[in-house]
């Protein structure tokens, strides 16, 4: 049986996996492969590969990551790349998550002098 804490972390991260795989090729550009095991090393946690290879697909298709073939290597792999619309999407998230953590330790009902409305409009955003 899971500990709770353990379930939070596992339920947080599934919601936020695509914000951190983003931040994750925002240092270095990155194959499935990598992303599965640097989910593992820097959370603890295993996505598989139908799970990754289906959200970097995502994650291309709406413009946020750019994918290449490395033949260099021993066999191809298909490497992606962080955009700029991934950029700013990565940055929209940012902003967002800090007012819902701020929210969430200063009292859910007091008003934010940062808010949504202060920052670039999200609508463009694809979610």
């Amino acid at each position: 049986m899971k500990s709770k804490p353990r379930e939070i972390q596992i339920k947080l991260m599934r919601g936020l996996l695509d914000f951190v795989v983003l931040q994750f090729m925002r240092s270095q550009p990155m194959h499935g492969y990598q992303v599965i095991s640097s989910l593992r090393k820097n959370f603890g946690v295993y996505f598989g590969p139908s799970t990754i290879y289906p959200l970097l697909s995502t994650l291309e298709e709406k413009g946020y990551i750019k994918s290449k073939w490395d033949l260099e290597k021993d066999r191809p792999r298909k490497v992606y790349n962080l955009t700029p619309e991934g950029e700013d999407m990565l940055n929209c998230t940012k902003v967002s998550l800090n007012q819902i953590y701020m929210k969430l330790t200063n009292g859910i009902n007091k008003p934010s002098l940062n808010s949504v409305s202060n920052h670039r409009d999200l609508k463009d955003v694809k979610i």
